[in-house]
């Protein structure tokens, strides 16, 4: 079949008779046009780095932020479209917020991670909006982490039958609970 869009790159929700969807692979080459970003995760936390892209000598110094504050304990970094990058970082703030304002305690980096991947998703499935031309890491610490109670009395979470330990665990939300008593 052909390799151009011809008709079927105006909609997200469209695929062309090969089955591609060539909104989708916009997305994806602006993203490898976006420059390198990565996450590292430390014993004392997570480094958040980009590699920072000059498009033009006009640009205003330090106006391409692609890598910001979400809540206390996260951040983001991003690479691709910028203004998408940006729209990535307001709602992911908004959630952030939300959360607080709901639980009266920040949110966990698992449960921001989940929801902008969510998020994200949901913009590959209607016609009314493009996907987004971004990839992100959203990295963090959180500083309660849910500990489940194995079963066997006397050997449970510390801090009664809720399940909340005080321990602190870095890094996306993917690591399970470790004892820092070095």
């Amino acid at each position: 079949m052909t390799s151009i869009g011809t008709g079927y790159d105006l909609s997200n929700s469209v695929f062309s008779p090969d089955g591609r969807n060539f909104q989708v692979e916009y997305a994806a080459k602006a993203v490898e046009n976006g420059g390198t970003a990565i996450g590292i995760r430390c014993r004392d936390g997570v480094v958040l780095a980009l590699e920072k892209l000059v498009s033009s000598k006009l640009l205003k110094k330090d106006a391409n932020k692609r890598i910001a504050t979400v809540d206390r304990n996260i951040g983001v970094v991003h690479s691709g479209l910028l203004p998408d990058g940006r729209h990535f970082t307001a709602r992911a703030r908004d959630e952030a917020s939300s959360w607080r304002n709901t639980y009266k305690a920040p949110i966990p980096t698992a449960s921001l991670a989940d929801r902008m991947g969510s998020y994200v998703q949901a913009y590959t499935l209607y016609s009314s909006v493009r996907p987004f031309g971004i990839t992100a890491i959203v990295g963090g610490f959180d500083a309660e982490v849910e500990v489940g109670v194995d079963g066997v009395v006397g050997s449970g979470p510390s801090s009664g039958s809720g399940g909340v330990s005080t321990r602190t665990v870095f890094g996306c939300g993917l690591a399970s609970p470790k004892d820092n008593r070095n």
